[in-house]
């Protein structure tokens, strides 16, 4: 005897608070979840919302390995071969240290994926190509989102901060979400300006050197700026909305 398919009704959907705190556990591993912790944003807040010195090693040295090698012996299988390997290492070092590996993983799989396509063409630079192509996605979404008046930043932090959408009714927010978010996007388009042109010249030594000059140099900045800039504006707007609750009424 058939049975009749589930009735479409009977299946939950999505509600809103759901989706809400998808993008809000999104935000925290972009880094902004520090927008929402309430500590103060300090040197070692800083570095817990980058991953700790484990997660910026994880983020910097298979690049710098294969930099240096290739640079100094011009083999790119060598090169590649000490990239993956370390990338491999650490991620084994969090298995076995039994600490999260999604971020270890997620590098781990950029490194293989790179190194498999330079391996494909022969081609030490186009290494770098995942790499590009992330930046121009990045660059165009941020771009896009102020286009269409739902800066990203915006996003995050409304979640992050209970605050949801209602921030889209404040013209002060809405500006500052606007301006860094596309603060964020000129980050990745810079990166791609100033790398593209290096990649056309198979400069590989200059294009993984600027790679490193135009990563974490200037994430770290602008991830201060953008935690320090939404959690001084909530506050502005919480100690307005208590003054209003303070005042006697006429």
């Amino acid at each position: 005897m058939e049975q009749s398919p589930p009735d479409r009704e009977q299946q939950p959907e999505p509600t809103r608070p759901e989706v809400g705190e998808a993008i809000a556990q999104a935000a925290r591993r972009s880094g902004l979840g520090v927008v929402a912790d309430g500590e103060p944003f300090d040197g070692r807040a800083l570095l817990r919302s980058m991953g700790g010195v484990r997660g910026i090693l994880e983020a910097v040295v298979p690049g710098v390995a294969f930099v240096l090698l290739f640079t100094v012996t011009g083999e790119l299988v060598l090169s590649l071969v000490a990239s993956v390997g370390m990338a491999v290492l650490f991620t084994v070092a969090r298995i076995l240290g039994r600490t999260p590996v999604i971020q270890a993983i997620g590098g781990l799989l950029g490194v293989v994926v790179s190194a498999a396509l330079a391996l494909v063409t022969g081609r030490a630079v186009d290494n770098f190509v995942p790499g590009l192509i992330t930046n121009l996605v990045y660059g165009l979404v941020f771009l896009v989102s102020v286009l269409v008046r739902w800066p990203l930043i915006g996003v995050a932090a409304g979640y992050l901060l209970g605050d949801g959408t209602a921030w889209r009714d404040d013209k002060r927010k809405r500006r500052l979400f606007a301006a860094l978010t596309l603060a964020w996007a000129g980050l990745f388009l810079l990166r791609l300006a100033v790398q593209y042109p290096l990649f056309l010249a198979e400069d590989t030594t200059a294009l993984g050197t600027w790679k490193l000059v135009l990563g974490l140099p200037l994430y770290a900045p602008l991830l201060v700026l953008t935690v320090l800039a939404v959690r001084a504006e909530y506050r502005v707007a919480r100690d307005q909305d208590e003054d209003e609750v303070a005042a006697p009424r006429a």
